[in-house]
């Protein structure tokens, strides 16, 4: 790795965690809820799910759009059940790297997310030998909290700022190369992650 980086930036989804569109679909479907299962199958970022990510509604918002939608009767800790079945784990190996890596790097997160996937990885998926999910890094960014989003550049100059680094002297991983091609725009030395586990043997 270029010796003059200091600070990582990661992203969460398809980098750290693993996404499994076609569980999240079915579950959806097992819950009576066959309308946002299509939403989620024609990956639709419009108002239900954009609302989310970038702080617009709540979590009960969701929860009332989805039975709205979907035309049934289902309780909030079901819909969100079946939401946060999109992601599945971190694998071991990658915990174990985050935490070698904080000894020599400043790490950041920076995810578009919503409030129900990141209080699934945060107390759930993350944590690792009495290490919480958000302890690895020095600073968590986002877009549901700062309500902006990746691939605008606001967030990526907001982030920067708010944590005091140089954009010369930061890897920003993730797995959208049009997120990518926007940190690289400010300066930002990228890694575009193809696998969810290139990043690993590349550190």
């Amino acid at each position: 790795m270029n010796k003059d980086i200091k600070n990582i930036i990661f992203d969460l989804g398809g980098v750290l965690v693993g996404l499994d569109a076609a569980r999240c679909i079915d579950a959806f479907r097992r819950i009576g809820c066959g309308e946002t299962a299509v939403y989620v199958e024609e990956h639709r970022t419009e108002d239900l799910f954009l609302d989310i990510e970038l702080g617009r509604a709540t979590t009960q918002d969701f929860c009332r759009k989805v039975r709205s939608l979907s035309h049934c009767d289902v309780g909030d800790e079901r819909i969100i059940w079946a939401w946060n079945q999109l992601l599945t784990s971190v694998a071991p190996e990658k915990k174990a790297r985050l935490l070698q890596l904080g000894s020599r790097y400043r790490l950041f997160l920076l995810s578009n997310t919503n409030e129900m996937h990141w209080l699934k990885c945060r107390d759930e998926l993350l944590p690792c030998d009495g290490c919480g999910g958000a302890d690895y890094f020095e600073r968590v960014f986002l877009s549901y909290e700062m309500q902006k989003k990746k691939p605008d550049a606001d967030i990526f100059i907001q982030a920067l700022h708010d944590a005091g680094i140089d954009a010369a002297e930061t890897l920003f991983i993730d797995d959208s190369a049009d997120n990518c091609r926007t940190a690289a725009a400010l300066g930002i030395t990228t890694l575009h992650e193809t696998t969810g586990s290139d990043w690993l043997s590349r550190l």
